[in-house]
C-alpha cells in the first residue's frame, strides 16, 4: 500500500463502528503491517487520573515498562508538553530518549489534537537508523489528523 491507501484504509477504521481504543489498535496493526520499518506503533493518551501524564493505550510490538511518562520527559513527554512532531533519526544521539528496547534505532511521535486540547500522541519505533522519511512523517501527522474525531 502507498502512503493514500494507508491514510485511506486509516480512515474507514476510524469510521467504522467500533470503540475508540478498538479503532486505535486497529490503526497501529495497519501501520505495523503496511510500513515495513515500523517495529512497534502504539499510542499514549492523556491520563484521566493525573495532570500532565500520558498513560499506554492500545499498541503492537514488544511489551514496554513505559506505561505511564510525565509531559516533559522523553521523546513523547516533549512531544506532549510543546505539542510539536518529533522525529529522531538515531535515538543514541537524543539525550531525552527513554529507551524502551535495545533495538529501537529510531522514532517518531506525533500529537493527536482536538481543536487546541491535546488527547494524546501516536509513538512509532523503529529498529532502523534515519527510517522516518518525510513521506511517512506526511502519512502520521495525516492519520492523527482525522484520528481528532473520535477523541
Amino acid at each position: 500500500m502507498d502512503h493514500s491507501e494507508i491514510l485511506n484504509e486509516a480512515k474507514s477504521i476510524i469510521n467504522g463502528s467500533e470503540k475508540r481504543d478498538e479503532k486505535l489498535l486497529a490503526i497501529c496493526q495497519l501501520l505495523d503491517r503496511e510500513v515495513e520499518v515500523f517495529d512497534w506503533t502504539g499510542f499514549y493518551l492523556v491520563a484521566k487520573d493525573e495532570e500532565n501524564m500520558l498513560e499506554l493505550g492500545p499498541y503492537v510490538g514488544e511489551a514496554t515498562d513505559h506505561t505511564r511518562i510525565p509531559f516533559g520527559k522523553g521523546i513523547c513527554g516533549q512531544a506532549a508538553e510543546t505539542l510539536q512532531t518529533f522525529v529522531v533519526q538515531d535515538v543514541n544521539k537524543a539525550d531525552n530518549y527513554l529507551a524502551c528496547s535495545i533495538h529501537v534505532q529510531s522514532e517518531i511521535v506525533v500529537p493527536i489534537m482536538k481543536g487546541d486540547q491535546f488527547m494524546g500522541e501516536l509513538d512509532i519505533d523503529s529498529h532502523t537508523k534515519d527510517a522516518i522519511s518525510a513521506e511517512l512523517q506526511s502519512l502520521c501527522e495525516d492519520i492523527c489528523k482525522e484520528l481528532s474525531a473520535i477523541f
